[in-house]
């Protein structure tokens, strides 16, 4: 038996089914199929299908909402495909968010930690090079990178038979990836910040499963990240992969090829499809300048120009030291024999002196950043020992978290747009207008005043799948903002807070709302006014989403609404309006209570007859004024009278008292 809950999600006796169709089985884990991430067993009510898998998403990584959009529900030849994604409970019965996905035809080639036997030549272009680069073909045709190729994420039914490319959706582009099997220039990067990167930078990843594959192992074992990505800078990515080892000199070719430290000069897929065709393209490749003296820095020696953008952009404290002593120019012009180079890191420090308006730390910030990309136009941005692309910035925010030091030099770091300053040094690998516009805008919303602003904002803005993280939905999987209204409803059974909507809600609302409500948002912080404010917004969801009842939220509203009703001037129709509230708080209509709170017809009945009345005693106060005016002359008349009638009594009484003597 199937039901359809307030929010449109159908469900199941044993919980929601994603896409209407699939429920995901958490006591039923796939290991090793998720692509770095939890799979799970799938139940398809609808059409019945097997071979499917379900794989979690972490809650500070979501998934790639645009990549799913793309893919859509179509899948994808030689791919891991998803089908659809959703809310559904995970293990435990946590709330989570899953990608459901085809079944990778059998196990995968390697484990996460673990290699296997080395492939044979014929093995490795028939059932790897060539499907692999087919499938990535297909991928590009939908504008779609793949960003998580390696042996552990590839799979195939037998021993002989091609390889499928795992999952690659499930988590931000490159996140689960080893900095083996990167670019230096995105191995770099906090985990989150890789990018969606390039065909180019799946053809490097492929390239180095190829290696793997074909020695048997994985290079480079036993040093750390940053050991191999300053390897790779110093020798060049195949120099330091393959080392003394011996290879087929045709697979030889086409893995120097793969692994160009310019992503421009690596062959694309339709060439790698032929051997003999990827073979023959050969691009002159320029070694890095090496100096003849190194520079000695904390991280260890410097021989050119790429590793000293990561040395300083590792310790950015002592590269701006190093940069403002001129003691980096100096060895640029004198051990390297770069004056070109030199007089680029001579307007990035000219351009640090006219960031007179900022902070001795933001100024060294930026000169960093902008020496880093003058010295190495393929490094990420750098910023405060972070490196990231553009295009990650909203996963780098959803990874912040609660982490305070993290998110302040996220702040800073778009407050002095940093973003722009990066793209102005680098005017060669892309044009950096588009960013300088995206630096402003990014800027101006994260200086968005009240609730629905600043780095809350940026960070769901920019991560469409992101749950909202207020402590009234803890526990909660809110995502879309269909779902916000439900779930407030069932925390409102023990509120944690006065008023429903917290700064967090604010701001997943500002983010996720097809209208813009940043005046209502505004008001929020209006204490006498953020009740209202409060009823105005949900009670516009309530009617959008068309939910019939919201008791438990407006029980919650209705305490701080009782002082809105102080607008109204009659008692006898405040007592009328206090229990037209009443019955419409019991019912759960929340637009029903800002009808009456805001009924503008009553409104007018209500202020004309006030002015009636107010016309009434000030008519009143008039006439009282006039008496009180004129007291004075009213007080002498009365007197004179008195005086008057006071002698006409006194000679009345003297005439009888003469007549009386006279008579006598």
């Amino acid at each position: 038996m199937q039901t359809q809950n307030e929010s449109g999600h159908t469900e199941t006796p044993n919980g929601p089914l994603i896409g209407g169709a699939f429920a995901v089985l958490a006591d039923r884990p796939l290991l090793g199929l998720g692509g770095g991430c939890p799979a799970f067993a799938v139940l398809d009510h609808r059409g019945g299908r097997n071979g499917l898998i379900a794989v979690q998403s972490r809650l500070e990584a979501p998934p790639r909402a645009a990549v799913l959009s793309a893919l859509g529900n179509i899948p994808v030849e030689g791919v891991v495909s998803p089908l659809a994604h959703g809310p559904a409970p995970g293990p435990g019965g946590v709330p989570a968010w899953f990608v459901i996905c085809s079944a990778p035809p059998g196990p995968p080639v390697w484990g996460e930690a673990a290699a296997g036997p080395a492939w044979r030549e014929a093995e490795l272009l028939n059932c790897l090079l060539r499907p692999a680069a087919a499938a990535l073909e297909r991928l590009h045709a939908r504008h779609v990178t793949h960003r998580n190729i390696r042996p552990a994420n590839l799979f195939r039914a037998t021993s002989g038979a091609p390889v499928t490319l795992g999952c690659g959706w499930a988590a931000p582009p490159a996140s689960l990836q080893p900095a083996l099997f990167e670019p230096p220039y995105t191995a770099t990067c906090l985990p989150n910040g890789r990018g969606e990167g390039s065909l180019a930078d799946d053809v490097y990843a492929l390239g180095v499963t190829l290696l793997c594959l074909a020695i048997g192992r994985l290079p480079m074992e036993g040093l750390d990240d940053d050991a191999i990505v300053r390897r790779k800078l110093e020798v060049g990515s195949f120099a330091a992969l393959v080392g003394e080892e011996r290879l087929p000199s045709g697979i030889a070719d086409i893995i120097r090829g793969m692994l160009a430290e310019d992503p421009d000069h690596r062959p694309p897929p339709v060439l790698l499809a032929d051997p003999a065709a990827a073979r023959a393209r050969r691009v002159a490749a320029r070694p890095a300048q090496r100096a003849q003296v190194a520079l000695d820095m904390d991280a260890g020696p410097v021989w050119n120009a790429r590793v000293l953008a990561h040395s300083i952009a590792t310790n950015p404290e002592q590269g701006a030291r190093l940069l403002r002593s001129g003691v980096v120019d100096r060895w640029l012009r004198r051990s390297l024999g770069d004056s070109a180079l030199a007089a680029r890191l001579d307007e990035a420090r000219r351009q640090r002196g006219g960031d007179t308006a900022a902070e001795e730390a933001r100024a060294d910030a930026l000169l960093v950043t902008r020496a880093a990309a003058a010295l190495d136009p393929l490094a990420p941005l750098c910023w405060q020992g972070m490196r990231l692309w553009p295009d990650a910035l909203g996963p780098v925010l959803a990874g912040a978290g609660n982490d305070e030091v993290r998110c302040h030099s996220l702040q800073e770091m778009i407050d002095a747009e940093a973003l722009a300053a990066w793209a102005a040094m680098r005017p060669e690998r892309g044009d950096p207008l588009p960013l300088r516009g995206e630096a402003h805008q990014l800027r101006a919303l994260m200086r968005a005043k009240g609730p629905g602003g600043g780095l809350r904002r940026l960070r769901y803005a920019l991560n469409p799948l992101l749950r909202c993280t207020s402590p009234s939905l803890e526990g909660r999987m809110v995502v879309r903002l269909a779902d916000l209204l439900t779930s407030l409803e069932a925390a409102a059974a023990n509120p944690s807070q006065p008023l429903p909507i917290d700064a967090e809600i604010a701001a997943f609302m500002a983010a996720r709302h097809e209208q813009r409500i940043d005046g209502d948002l505004a008001l929020l912080a209006t204490g006498d006014r953020a009740a209202l404010a409060q009823l105005r917004l949900l009670a516009a969801l309530q009617q959008r989403d068309r939910i019939v009842a919201l008791p438990g939220i407006a029980a919650w509203l209705k305490p701080q609404l009782i002082p809105a009703l102080a607008v109204w001037h009659s008692r006898q129709r405040r007592t009328v309006m206090q229990g037209a509230l009443e019955d419409a708080g019991k019912a759960g209509n929340l637009p029903g209570m800002l009808a009456v709170i805001e009924d503008p017809t009553q409104r007018e009945i209500d202020a004309r007859e006030a002015k009636v009345a107010a016309d009434g005693v000030a008519a009143i106060d008039a006439e009282l004024a006039r008496l009180l005016s004129q007291n004075a002359a009213r007080t002498e008349t009365a007197r004179r009278i008195g005086e008057e009638c006071a002698l006409a009594s006194a000679l009345c009484c003297l005439a009888v008292a003469t007549m009386a003597a006279v008579l006598s």
